[in-house]
């Protein structure tokens, strides 16, 4: 059976924490390696304290669980994140293609993209065709009341326009890169911004992560 992009990137991820070790930088502020490992292990398998990644009334409980996973040996950290929970619906291939492949993308690109050597990879072009689904829908959730009148285009995949209205800004990058700029990760997305330069500057610094 072929190797799903989940999957892939869940090893690839996998194997790029063994190689670093437990305090590496990532691109989600404030966290360590051992950190990333630990929040990607409570979202599948501490479902009630996973709430707390969404929901504010119940953060600190999330936080306090996360905490207390970062602190249990890496190596047992990185093997239990190899192999997602047998009892997890996401292992169900819709959800997994679905939910898994942009989680497991993004939280490698965090990792990767944390240290100074990183470089740009080529992405297949059905797991590109899979990031840009999802930053299309990202695109038109998280930029329908920007004020501006907003395209976000992914060259050989489509584009969308959302925002609501007024001066013309111009978001063009491959699909990953759109992914991670719609995500939060602004500084270290390789996209093409264009327009006034006061709508593309807060477009940069506006906060986009959940």
């Amino acid at each position: 059976m072929a190797t799903s992009h989940a999957q892939a990137e869940r090893n690839a991820l996998a194997d790029l924490l063994d190689a670093l070790g437990p305090d590496q930088p990532t691109l989600c502020e404030g966290w360590r390696t051992r950190d990333l490992v630990a929040h990607l292990i409570l979202r599948e398998r501490r479902p009630l304290a996973a709430l707390g990644i969404a929901l504010p009334i119940v953060a600190g409980y999330t936080a306090r669980v996360q905490r207390d996973l970062a602190a249990r040996p890496y190596a047992d950290l990185v093997a239990t994140l190899r192999q997602p929970p047998a009892w997890s619906p996401l292992r169900l291939p819709p959800l997994d293609r679905a939910v898994n492949t942009v989680e497991m993308f993004i939280h490698h690109e965090d990792v990767r993209r944390g240290q100074p050597d990183w470089t740009p990879r080529s992405l297949p072009p059905d797991l590109a065709t899979t990031l840009w689904a999802r930053a299309r829908t990202l695109a038109w959730l998280r930029l329908r009341r920007f004020p501006a009148a907003l395209t976000v285009e992914a060259p050989g995949h489509g584009q969308v326009r959302t925002g609501r209205g007024g001066e013309r800004v111009h978001l063009r990058g491959d699909p990953g890169e759109l992914l991670l700029f719609l995500s939060g990760r602004q500084a270290a997305a390789q996209v093409e911004l264009s327009g006034p330069s006061a709508p593309v500057d807060r477009l940069r610094q506006t906060r986009l992560g959940i």
